[in-house]
């Protein structure tokens, strides 16, 4: 596929919010500092009730790159997401470097990203963790499970800058121009997580997806973790519970979509999630009060995966949104 090369042409950040003013007022100002400067800032506010409609206008009224988009209701990650590329697309924007609000660029998070501009259509940065460290991230989606799986061992070893794989996340994710055009803008009907995954494996056909030594983000937000041999487990809310097996059922539409889903393959990869969310539960957060939404999400995620489905694709750059 086509993709502007060496990075050259507009960049713009699309940043989703929801009632973390505080985090706001540290990530904008580490946007607006870029070494390879910004041409626009999308702050998707969805529905804050914190005072982040008047912290934006008075800050950043006067600041053309800061655009806000303000949604009446709380659509999630996704709908956000889906809503700040939709916009930025449409204003004729050549990448797009998508981001939660609990992070902090570094000075040249996105001039290290656009290195690789000439290689791929999706490229993820390395991100440094709350407590200092590198974050941990799994890197490759096994289609046959359809889930995410660990990479075993350094992705970077042995001098290795660039690593290829199939998956995303919506933590510094940055995408091409031509990769919107082609499969459209994120999938608001997942609303909580799954969604950047998906996103990235569907451009995969498209495009190189490449995870690259550079660091680009500071997590800012501090979480109950633990440390497995083959990858971290972060604490969760029972709505992102909820949500991570109820998007198994948009996981398998996708899945059938590209032409590799596989009926025993998936049941055993949902158990496989359902497992490792009761383990995040018993290790990271001392409870098990939390299998209830996992249990109300996976009888979702059968009704999802009941209904007739199409993806989101072009149609939604007009600014449409898909039926549930």
């Amino acid at each position: 596929m086509a993709r502007t090369s060496d990075g050259d042409g507009s960049v713009a950040a699309v940043v989703v919010t929801h009632n973390r003013q505080k985090y706001l007022a540290d990530l904008l100002p580490s946007l607006l500092t870029q070494t390879r400067p910004l041409e626009a800032v999308y702050v998707v506010d969805n529905a804050s009730t914190d005072g982040t409609p008047a912290f934006l206008a008075e800050q950043y009224a006067d600041d053309l790159r800061v655009r806000t988009i303000r949604l009446d209701t709380n659509s999630g990650g996704s709908g956000g997401f889906h809503a700040g590329v939709v916009e930025a697309f449409r204003d004729g924007h050549d990448w797009f470097w998508l981001m939660d609000d609990d992070v902090v660029a570094l000075p040249d998070g996105l001039e290290g990203l656009l290195r690789w501009a000439d290689q791929a259509g999706v490229i993820h940065g390395r991100r440094i963790d709350f407590h200092g460290g590198p974050f941990s991230w799994q890197p490759r989606i096994n289609e046959w499970l359809g889930v995410p799986l660990p990479f075993l061992g350094d992705p970077f070893a042995g001098g290795r800058t660039v690593f290829h794989t199939n998956s995303g996340v919506f933590e510094g994710m940055l995408v091409n121009r031509e990769v919107v055009a082609q499969i459209g803008p994120p999938d608001p009907r997942f609303f909580l997580t799954t969604d950047d995954a998906v996103y990235a494996l569907v451009a995969s056909r498209l495009t190189p997806v490449v995870y690259v030594d550079h660091f680009s983000l500071r997590r800012r937000r501090a979480q109950r973790q633990a440390s497995l041999a083959v990858r971290h487990l972060n604490d969760a809310s029972d709505l992102s519970r909820f949500h991570i097996m109820r998007n198994r059922g948009y996981m398998a539409h996708y899945l059938i979509h590209l032409g590799s889903y596989s009926p025993v393959g998936f049941r055993v990869g949902t158990l496989l999630v359902f497992l490792k969310e009761v383990l995040r539960l018993v290790y990271v957060e001392r409870t098990i009060k939390g299998i209830g939404p996992l249990l109300r999400g996976w009888r979702e995620s059968r009704v999802i995966r009941g209904r007739s489905w199409e993806p989101v694709g072009i149609a939604a750059l007009d600014g449409s949104r898909p039926s549930p």
